[in-house]
């Protein structure tokens, strides 16, 4: 059997899927007419892993390993890092500094856009999504924190 790309991918899709589970097992699941914090976590692993599994059992539609491009791999590296930080510094500096620096840093970075452009949609995406789940939808949202 020749390993294929879509079957390593399948693997790292179950064994996410199993981490989701593991890393919520605390949570209560609750019930249907009132699900309770580990619902949602455990549906979406669950439906992780169902989709790994099955990319992986249609891997034969895939290339081989040997014959996969890595040439987007530096720009994938790279979303992944910046993203990484972002994550880290998340509760620290709120979602408003956080994703409008995350965002013009993807922009700039790695899709290399016009800096005034780019500060301008980023500024407005995260403007709106703030807007839309603090007041639309009534979701707090981590605000800078001075003190850290």
């Amino acid at each position: 059997m020749k390993l294929r790309a879509d079957h390593i991918a399948g693997a790292a899709f179950i064994l996410f899927g199993l981490g989701i589970f593991a890393l919520s097992g605390d949570l209560p699941t609750g019930q249907l007419s009132m699900p309770g914090s580990g619902f949602l976590p455990k549906i979406t692993a669950g439906f992780t892993i169902l989709f790994g599994l099955l990319l992986a059992l249609r891997a034969g539609e895939s290339p081989a390993v040997s014959e996969v491009d890595w040439s987007g791999g530096k720009h994938a590296l790279l979303v992944t890092i910046i993203s990484a930080i972002a994550i880290y510094f998340y509760a620290q500096f709120g979602f408003i500094v956080t994703m409008s620096v995350m965002m013009i840093a993807l922009l700039l970075i790695i899709e290399r856009q016009n800096p005034i452009r780019a500060v301008a949609y980023s500024l407005g995406i995260v403007l709106l999504t703030y807007v839309s789940f603090v007041y639309g939808l009534k979701t707090p949202l981590p605000e800078f924190s001075w003190l850290g």
